[in-house]
């Protein structure tokens, strides 16, 4: 029997050393570029070849994340990291870009590439595509059951991790957009501003009049830990990882430790040849042994998410908890007098009646606690000098000055129970760094054949402006503008519904492009199989693709790249290129500059670029039948709302679609009025995007007289088109989304979403 292989995060040099003595029997870090938690200490390159020699001197292994989208602009820099890494002691790269692959498989075919969740790799289509392209394990999409993992393992030789224990998204693995679309502060760049886990407001928010403050997208924490018996005897997976790069050493050193725990105790039993019986009690004792050590981790309640299936699939109640706000820690309780104490400090005492998660524990002096503002404005870590307890059970603590009654108190860590662990990576300093670092290089120049084979095949996409809808109805709505096609962006039920149509359609097959979505499971590719076997012998030939798994199941059709496969580069765009994707739809988090440096002129001709559209600012892979029918019969429900704002008055849509929800936001993205300046810089094809609420006809209407005037619409959003991405080297404020002048558009929202604007913390019920 072959082990699994425990994988632990390392944010700092202390959590390196706690996941070292705890038994980890690999780390994976990052350094100070191009990673996913570019918010962390992160490790400098001497601290990281210091930390390979370290645990190959014990036989285990280090990997280091690439795991970020790169512009073509960085390009140099990303070439220069590889070729660094490809003559360090590095095991293996975590990427989510196909760009990094391209580059890393082309020019360093000494590095080992293991894909990052943020790939989305979530059925076994997609991992054999890239095992082809040389990758050697896919680390799969978290939101996967135990029985899809089994599927996927019995139909691919590429090694598989999941993760077992941490924080989770509440976002479909790589396709989260909302921090990207509040700031430019985005997900797939490594500076994910946790929005999902903000105050929400539904119904009227604090104004008395029946509104619910929550936090309605923070997730538990995932925890896997007694599935480990299960993951073992099943020979599922290659590698358990544990999450948490941000976290502190205590943290990496309990985890750890528990799984390893787990892990030994049943592996050794198997090995010695015990029967099934003993194996199953060895497994239930080494778990509960393994469980009271987590007992100390501080983290949020757990849940085992996805791996069950169908509760987390059907019930969003499963794993999101809308009273625990989006820290971690042990609540307390809140704060209910405040006092002056000594010294100028601030006292405050803390209840602990049923707003306490803690039963009896009251914290000492010494220890760390998180207070929490509870209008979601302020959150802060404090270690306390003071504690004073009552015999009611409150108890008196020092807190920082800004907190007052009402706010939320939770306990983070212990000063009893921190450990200190052996420093076998020493504090290394870059001015001691004689071992070498990324050099000065430019990086090759890429070429591909998109251009050229746009020319060739122009019928298949003529150049001009394609509207796009989710439901087949709209599509009576939009060809009054007669679009060079029609992409219909169609959940699965939908797309039985087109197999099955017995009256006439406003478009005929061949002018209909069909748009498939990009989380895509093993039990999706069995799903939508047999119907796009029926929809392609009725005709439809041309789809736009979002994930790697649609390749192999549309071969020999006319594909377009969509724009989940994340074009950032030139270096993404051939990789895509080679696989005979040669039209490309950009990502909507893409900014004019970065187009043009990624696109010569003469490839320009192959681009769709999204004009209009409502973003999915994030995915979930939730069937929402039950929050629908709780949503129209009035019960109070988790998800049983529309329609929500945050702290500033923002509104956002919940949208409930059958197989899956999605959010978008009241403001749509719009850069209608460039589309001159872009013909000229020769683009031809232009996307308005209307899927998702019911379209309505004179919202189309004016989306459409902006397009022909060339005018922009009063209300919207750029995204990042002008500014781009938010650089870490010039910090401007973009976390607040510039407020639109004038009154709000009133497009493709239906009635939910009406052209006045509710005041701060106001919401309307769905």
């Amino acid at each position: 029997m072959k082990k699994i292989e425990l994988l632990a995060p390392a944010g700092n040099v202390e959590a390196f050393n706690a996941a070292f003595s705890s038994g980890a029997d690999a780390v994976y870090i990052g350094l100070k570029r191009f990673n996913a938690r570019l918010r962390g200490a992160n490790f400098t390159y001497a601290q990281f070849e210091e930390a390979a020699r370290c645990l190959h001197r014990s036989g285990r292994k280090i990997y280091v994340a690439v795991n970020t989208v790169f512009e073509q602009r960085e390009a140099g820099r990303m070439y220069q990291l590889l070729k660094y890494l490809s003559k360090s002691p590095c095991d293996g790269i975590i990427v989510q870009d196909f760009g990094v692959l391209n580059m890393a498989k082309t020019y360093f075919p000494s590095l080992k590439i293991h894909s990052s969740t943020q790939m989305n790799i979530a059925s076994s289509k997609a991992a054999n595509l890239l095992s082809k392209e040389g990758v050697t394990r896919a680390v799969l999409a978290r939101e996967l059951s135990f029985e899809e993992i089994k599927t996927i393992r019995g139909n691919t030789n590429i090694e598989l991790e999941i993760f077992a224990h941490g924080s989770l998204c509440v976002s479909e693995s790589g396709l989260c957009l909302f921090s990207s679309y509040l700031g430019g502060k985005s997900a797939n760049r490594g500076m994910c501003t946790q929005a999902c886990r903000r105050l929400y407001s539904v119904e009227g928010g604090e104004s008395g009049d029946g509104g619910r403050n929550a936090y309605y997208f923070s997730p538990k924490d995932l925890q896997l830990l007694e599935k480990v018996p299960l993951l073992v005897s099943a020979g599922a997976v290659n590698a358990l990882k544990i999450e948490g790069r941000m976290k502190s050493a205590d943290y990496v050193g309990c985890v750890v430790r528990a799984y390893r725990e787990a892990l030994d105790v049943i592996e050794n039993t198997i090995t010695a040849g015990a029967d099934e019986e003993a194996v199953a009690r060895a497994g239930a004792d080494a778990v509960n042994r393994a469980g009271a050590l987590l007992k100390n981790d501080f983290a949020r309640q757990k849940t085992t998410f996805y791996f069950d299936g169908s509760a987390a699939s059907k019930n969003l109640d499963f794993w999101i908890n809308p009273g625990q706000d989006g820290g971690t820690g042990v609540k307390l309780g809140c704060i209910k007098k405040i006092k002056d104490g000594e010294d100028g400090a601030v006292l405050a005492l803390i209840g602990t009646e049923a707003d306490s998660e803690s039963g009896t524990v009251i914290p000492a002096a010494g220890d760390s606690i998180r207070l929490h503002r509870a209008d979601d404005s302020e959150r802060a870590a404090h270690k306390i000098k003071y504690v004073e307890r009552q015999a009611d059970g409150s108890f008196w603590v020092d807190i920082p000055a800004s907190f007052t009654k009402g706010d939320n108190v939770y306990l983070i860590s212990v000063k009893g129970m921190s450990r200190r662990y052996q420093p076998v990576l020493q504090q290394t300093e870059d001015s001691k760094n004689r071992h070498g670092q990324p050099g000065f290089e430019k990086a090759p120049s890429v070429k591909f054949t998109a251009g050229k084979s746009v020319k060739k095949n122009k019928e298949d996409f003529p150049e001009g402006l394609y509207v796009s809808v989710s439901r087949i109805e709209d599509m009576f709505i939009a060809q009054s503008a007669r679009p060079a096609a029609l992409i219909a962006a169609f959940s699965y039920a939908e797309m039985k519904r087109l197999v099955n149509e017995k009256k006439s359609l406003p478009f005929k097959p061949k002018d209909i492009i069909l748009s498939l979505p990009p989380f895509f499971s093993e039990n999706d590719a069995a799903l939508y199989g047999e119907t796009i076997e029926k929809l392609i012998a009725a005709g439809y030939s041309r789809y736009i693709i979002n994930n790697l798994a649609h390749i192999p199941l549309l071969k020999n059709q006319k594909l377009i790249a969509g724009p989940y496969l994340y074009t950032f580069n030139r270096f993404a765009v051939s990789f895509l290129s080679e696989m005979s994707l040669n039209f490309f739809v950009t990502p909507l988090e893409n900014n004019r500059q970065n187009l043009e440096r990624t696109f010569m002129p003469e490839e320009r001709g192959g681009v769709f670029i999204t004009v209009f559209a409502y973003p999915r600012l994030f995915r979930i892979r939730l069937n929402n039948s039950a929050g629908i029918a709780a949503m129209n019969s009035g019960e109070n429900s988790v998800y049983s709302f529309s329609e929500f704002s945050d702290s500033r008055g923002e509104l956002f849509k919940f949208l409930h679609e059958g197989e899956s929800s999605s959010v978008i936001p009241r403001r749509a993205f719009s850069i209608t009025d460039k589309i001159p300046f872009l013909k000229h810089s020769g683009f031809k094809r232009f996307i308005i995007d209307l899927s998702g609420p019911a379209l309505r006809k004179q919202d189309y209407k004016d989306v459409l007289k902006a397009v022909s005037s060339a005018a922009p619409l009063n209300g919207t959003s750029r995204f990042n088109w002008k500014n781009g991405f938010f650089n870490l080297e010039k910090p401007e404020k973009l976390d607040e989304p510039p407020r639109p002048k004038g009154g709000v558009l009133d497009l493709t929202v239906n009635e939910a979403f009406p052209a006045r604007r509710l005041p701060a913390g106001k919401a309307r019920k769905g």
